[in-house]
């Protein structure tokens, strides 16, 4: 008999995909009312003259086939191109204080923004006004500034590189490098590690390579949620004989078993492939254990095979050629025991050694990973723990085998490519003063964390947010909101109401832009926006929907608004003939990145073409002309306890949902329905600790030092296969447990994936809908 479940959870055993996808998809379109052009918007995603969905960045493929999205991209291109509408009358029917009492997922589901708004203090209200009093106000606040570093630019990663550059080639010329960008708090680990190991922050693969790999170790990552087009390549590999290996704290449906919506034969038979073929449950925070774990079996597995006088497990070759740091690296390794291995990953060393035998006769192999290696203290450690993997047995730079971040936003890569960066390279500082005849400014920037800080103690005082929901995906609300609160100026180029927006103390703006699916007309004719996918690969994008309102504008058209109205004759280029004709500004970019040579002649091919990567050519542009290994020096992440009522909170997102943004309340694959209030853990763990799935519960943060309010309360336990001492809950929800100080010295990425929490019954006894309070608190109440 099947053991009763609390309401809205119950088993789900079918595979990933599958009807079940086809059926979300329908569900998605009706409710966004776009019944007569959502399919054929769909069927122009992802297509050479289409548009690139503003969903993940996974990479197109070379051929094009009747569909190209999936679930979830379908999920982010209907909720864009919706029927439904936030304009004027909206506003004048709701105050931002009754806006504020309704959920997340309510704000953005109401529409798309129409009209460029102001908040007016005196009645609570949004009201309209026009484009240039906008601009003509803005530049005038920014101008006004006691210097160019009190104002932070914020830029989401959906932002075109034409609007990225035009923002950065503003800002700089303004005087400030104050880039708080939405890779801050992804993939920033990587965009750090990485060139430190190999002097490339980006993929060392492309999609061919999955075609000849025969091995891939799949780290910290939900494909089937997050980049559910992955999914088919999965299927492909797995199919064809190739093993895969994952690593990740819960087990996820789609890395267990697939059934391709685009797969007539396992649609109609009912079938699934099966994807991994070892599936490693890694305790929270143990990443850079368990691979220190199979390096050091790796190196085990060498003194055997020389011992026996057998072929090397190592390429000797390549490490002697292309690498520095290896003894180092060897010796740290020697150092470290399999007791405290095994302690901190959750993992047995037979377990971890297996995986060291599979990949020693791996001829190619590639890894693949996510925000679950990313987002913690150790992020930066466990990225170059990655790294030195695959530079033992010269994974890099050869046919099928790389590695592989798996990036979110489908151009948060592209935005850096093109100049987004607290902290820009000397060379590209030097091409700007070179090409545009001014001084940029060399003083390094402030990344999200640091942005948010400043804001919060008064340093800065103006905020532009180029897309984005900043205050509920940054960690810690309680000092976000307090530091929007603070400034005296803040920006929104938008397409969708969202929380952020209503933090209006100071002077507030909402201006409403295209989104991907829009028809741009501009002076010279249609315009198309180009992007940067995980692989490297730039290729365009051009909606065709009719606009939601005329008075939407271009991202390129309100950067160069704001620029116009801001620099006066401080101005370096026409900003009216750059947003005439978007040829003028890949013209620009190329001046400017040599690496983008023929840009507007390469991306009117279809697919678009690959920037050039130097680790593919096995060209290492680090400090030392080398590869670089990098010794462990931390096994276990600061903050880890002995003490057995502090668990590791992981946060994770629901399926029903894309960064901050909640299309619906259902999570299908983990078996959660209409909620979100909820905790995961194992059954040994709710034994433990004297509790049980149903049990509501409050969730305070046990990092040392914390302020009283670092609680989510009113949660409800729900039962899930976690390893010992862990467990999981929703993003954002989670964030108050968050301090803005617990991050990766490194790279500054918040530790999201990895949070000291413990465990009470609830204070209210019952779970209740989430609120947030004003002040920054996320709890729960009985306002829903």
């Amino acid at each position: 008999m099947t053991q009763d479940r609390p309401e809205g959870i119950r088993d789900y055993d079918a595979p990933a995909g599958g009807w079940g996808a086809v059926k979300a998809l329908a569900q998605t379109i009706k409710r966004q009312q776009i019944l007569v052009q959502g399919p054929s918007t769909l069927l122009r995603a992802n297509q050479p003259e289409g548009f690139d969905c503003p969903g993940c960045a996974w990479p197109d493929p070379k051929h094009t086939s009747s569909f190209e999205f999936c679930e979830n991209g379908a999920k982010a291109i209907t909720w864009e191109s919706t029927s439904r509408r936030v304009g004027p009358e909206f506003f004048a029917e709701h105050t931002v204080s009754s806006l504020w009492l309704q959920s997340d997922h309510w704000l953005e589901d109401q529409g798309r923004l129409t009209h460029p708004v102001r908040y007016n203090a005196a009645l609570d209200r949004f009201e309209p006004v026009e484009w240039q009093d906008a601009f003509d106000d803005i530049g005038t606040r920014l101008g006004a500034l006691d210097t160019p570093d009190e104002a932070e630019f914020y830029t989401s990663g959906r932002t075109s590189n034409e609007a990225a550059f035009l923002y950065q080639l503003f800002v700089r010329n303004f005087g400030t490098n104050n880039f708080p960008d939405c890779s801050n708090m992804c993939h920033e680990a990587t965009s750090v590690g990485l060139p430190q190991s190999i002097g490339i922050g980006k993929a060392t693969v492309t999609l061919e390579d999955f075609d000849h790999t025969d091995l891939i170790i799949s780290m910290g990552h939900n494909p089937g949620t997050n980049h559910p087009r992955m999914m088919t390549t999965l299927r492909e590999v797995a199919r064809r004989g190739a093993k895969i290996i994952v690593f990740n704290p819960m087990k996820e449906r789609a890395l267990e078993r697939f059934e391709a919506p685009q797969s007539p034969l396992e649609m109609l038979a009912l079938t699934s492939t099966p994807i991994a073929t070892t599936y490693l449950q890694v305790k929270v925070g143990g990443d850079a254990a368990a691979l220190s774990g199979v390096c050091k079996a790796l190196l085990s597995l060498e003194e055997r095979a020389r011992v026996l006088d057998l072929s090397p497990v190592l390429d000797h070759t390549f490490i002697e050629s292309h690498t520095t740091g290896y003894a180092a690296l060897v010796a740290g390794l020697g150092a470290l025991s399999w007791t405290e291995i095994e302690r901190v990953s959750g993992l047995s060393r037979q377990a971890l050694e297996e995986v060291a035998e599979v990949y020693a006769q791996a001829k190619a192999t590639i890894v693949c990973y996510g925000m679950g290696v990313t987002q913690h203290r150790t992020g930066t450690t466990n990225v170059q723990q990655i790294a030195n993997l695959l530079l033992l047995r010269g994974n890099m730079g050869r046919l099928g085998a790389g590695i592989s971040p798996l990036r979110g936003h489908s151009n948060v890569q592209g935005d850096r490519t093109v100049g987004i960066s607290e902290r820009p390279t000397e060379a590209f500082l030097d091409r700007l003063r070179d090409v545009f005849g001014f001084e940029p400014p060399r003083r390094h920037g402030h990344s999200v964390v640091e942005a948010i800080a400043a804001m919060r103690d008064g340093q800065s005082k103006a905020i532009v947010c180029l897309g984005g929901n900043l205050a509920i995906a940054s960690s810690d609300p309680q000092a976000c909101f307090d530091a929007f609160e603070k400034v005296g100026l803040a920006v929104h180029i938008a397409t969708k109401l969202n929380r952020t927006h209503l933090l209006t103390k100071g002077t507030c703006y909402l201006l409403p832009c295209l989104g991907r699916t829009d028809l741009d007309v501009q002076a010279s004719g249609k315009q198309r926006v180009t992007v940067e996918d995980s692989m490297s690969m730039v290729h365009a994008s051009s909606g065709f929907l009719t606009p939601p309102s005329d008075q939407l504008r271009s991202e390129p058209a309100i950067v160069a608004g704001i620029a116009k109205a801001t620099l006066g004759l401080r101005s370096v280029v026409d900003w009216d003939a750059l947003v005439e004709d978007y040829d003028r500004i890949r013209d620009l970019i190329e001046a400017i990145l040599p690496d983008f040579e023929d840009f507007n002649v390469r991306v009117r091919q279809p697919g678009g073409f690959q920037l050039p990567n130097s680790a593919q050519q096995r060209i290492w542009k680090t400090a030392s002309g080398k590869a670089t290994f990098h010794a462990l020096t931390q096994l276990e992440e600061r903050g880890a306890t002995d003490d057995p009522q502090v668990l590791r909170l992981t946060s994770v997102r629901s399926h029903d949902q894309y960064n901050t943004t909640i299309y619906g309340l259902d999570d299908r694959y983990r078996g959660v329905f209409g909620r979100r209030d909820v905790l995961f853990l194992n059954e040994a763990e709710l034994t433990r600790l004297g509790m049980k799935e149903g049990d509501v519960v409050d969730v305070r943060t046990a990092l040392a030092n914390s302020r009283a309010d670092r609680v989510v309360q009113g949660l409800m336990l729900v039962r899930h296969d976690l390893p010992d001492g862990c467990c999981a809950s929703y993003y954002p929800e989670s964030q108050p447990l968050i301090a803005l100080e617990h991050h990766d010295p490194q790279s500054k990425t918040p530790a999201y994936k990895s949070v000291p929490v413990r465990i009470v019954a609830a204070a209210s006894g019952r779970a209740l809908p989430i609120t947030v309070d004003r002040a920054g608190v996320m709890g729960r109440t009985s306002v829903g």
